[in-house]
């Protein structure tokens, strides 16, 4: 059974983006999709940001964060070989679970919220 997950990784602030991409495409094929869509939800590149401490001696790292779909017996193999690596400073894996659903508004006959404050739509 698949199941969506998020991963952020911080890169080695010397690599460029055709290195990380050519990183991820790697890391990515290890996940192999158990329906024949690919993997891989959304990919956002946050770009080089400066560290809140250093990571092997380094001050800034290149971040992405991935969201994708897998199957969960192929998750230790894909973070052995992240760990092995040696341009990943950091990664993180959770479960993506969603949004967190909204507030429902209560409609009442008098227009009046009867829980006293404001209600989110």
């Amino acid at each position: 059974m698949s199941r969506q997950y998020e991963i952020v990784y911080i890169f080695d602030s010397g690599m460029e983006e055709a290195q990380v991409n050519e990183h991820l495409q790697r890391f990515h094929a290890l996940l192999k999709p158990t329906a024949p869509s690919e993997s891989v939800r959304a990919l956002e590149h946050w770009g080089k940001r400066t560290l809140a401490y250093p990571i092997k001696r380094r001050e800034t790292g290149y971040y992405v964060v991935a969201k994708l779909d897998t199957d969960p017996t192929a998750l230790p193999e894909f973070e052995r070989a992240i760990r092995l690596d040696e341009t990943v400073l950091r990664h993180l894996v959770v479960i993506d679970e969603g949004a967190v659903p909204a507030v429902a508004k209560v409609d009442d006959e008098s227009g009046d919220d009867s829980r006293g404050g404001d209600v989110l739509e």
